[in-house]
């Protein structure tokens, strides 16, 4: 097991179970020797009631959320058209969809034993919403993987808490396979044809897919040794805390030790001075019989 199927595994638990579930799977990681993952899968949040959701429908109908995103670019090309007709013609599949979906989840999360109010399933609409009219938000919610409800508020997409969501971390091979399907669904829909495509057309295409392959690639090399600092610096200050927490021990312990040597010097103390006081007295009778003599 690697990290992205313990991570899929992990997400695909139910809800009360995720810390658990999540505690048992990095073990595992670590157990095979991969500690980087193991420490990444710790990383993981818990989602939203609304979040497992939308990521229950990823897993469990994946066919009708291909069709809200294939709406999605349907929109978006409408929209780059300035095709107001075709816009008014989308709408309601658009809302039928929706409603489709956020009934179907709500079956799904029934047979799973987990309410939906009406607040979760508002949220859940609003982040296939986001899927649709985001490619990004779109892309993470096939993932499966969220950890929070998203919304679009007309400038991105937002999480739960109102602040800008990140949702386009995807690993090498799971954005090779959403580009392969995507283009399988592409060629099946149109099937151009090859010959009447210049070649000087066709070498401006290749030219720009490689270029962004290698903005892509460059992305997340970035982004991976961005993640491996962070990990580095939470695995030095797990050391450190530690460190820590073993001299606090051995300080308390240097603290009993000091405090009984406290009491044992104290009650010597109380000794001696009486020793001294019977002393002292002893020593005046012995004066006092000398005087009379």
């Amino acid at each position: 097991m690697d990290f992205d199927e313990a991570a899929d595994a992990l997400y695909a638990a139910p809800s009360a179970d995720f810390i658990s579930r999540r505690n048992e799977l990095a073990k595992q990681l670590k157990a095979t020797g991969d500690q980087l993952g193991s420490t990444r899968l710790k990383a993981l949040r818990k989602p939203t009631v609304a979040a497992w959701l939308a990521n229950l429908v990823s897993r469990e109908l994946p066919d009708d959320l291909d069709d809200l995103l294939a709406l999605g670019d349907e929109f978006r090309a409408a929209t780059a058209d300035l095709d107001g007709e075709r816009l008014r013609d989308l709408t309601p599949k658009r809302h039928q969809l929706l409603d489709q979906l956020t009934k179907s989840a709500a079956g799904l999360a029934d047979r799973e034993g987990q309410k939906v109010s009406a607040d979760v399933a508002q949220k859940l609409r609003e982040t296939l919403d986001a899927a649709l009219v985001d490619p990004a938000a779109g892309e993470a919610v096939r993932e499966a993987r969220l950890t929070s409800a998203l919304r679009h508020v007309g400038f991105g997409v937002v999480d739960e808490s109102g602040e800008p969501s990140n949702v386009t971390a995807l690993t090498d091979e799971r954005r090779k396979r959403a580009q392969d399907r995507r283009r399988a669904k592409d060629s099946a829909q149109a099937e151009p044809d090859a010959e009447s495509e210049s070649s000087a057309a066709k070498a401006k295409r290749e030219k720009a897919e490689r270029e962004r392959e290698e903005r892509e690639a460059a992305e997340k090399a970035a982004a991976r040794t961005e993640f491996e600092d962070a990990v580095a610096a939470a695995e030095a200050a797990e050391a450190g805390v530690a460190e820590l927490d073993t001299q606090l021990t051995e300080a308390r312990d240097a603290l009993v030790a000091a405090q009984e040597a406290v009491h044992r010097i104290g009650e010597e103390l109380d000794e001696a001075r009486k020793a001294a006081r019977a002393a002292q007295k002893e020593s005046r009778e012995a004066r006092k019989r000398y005087n009379r003599l």
